[in-house]
């Protein structure tokens, strides 16, 4: 995993935290999480489709799925 640093700074709201980093950082960060695997671009490609084809479920908490 490739060397991350990032400025984190206090919100103005309490419970926040504000992360700034710039383009080439955020790339690394999305290449360490595995963005641009091609498992997970096919996932979101099939997401897509199901969201287009109205397989999807709205819920209001992770609860409403037991």
């Amino acid at each position: 995993m490739a060397d991350l640093t990032l400025i984190l700074k206090p919100a103005l709201k309490p419970r926040k935290v504000l992360i700034e980093l710039d383009a080439q950082k955020l790339e690394k960060l999305a290449a360490n999480f595995g963005f641009f695997s091609e498992d997970f671009l096919e996932s979101l490609e099939e997401a897509e489709n199901d969201c287009k084809a109205g397989r999807i479920k709205k819920i209001k908490s992770l609860r409403a799925l037991r």
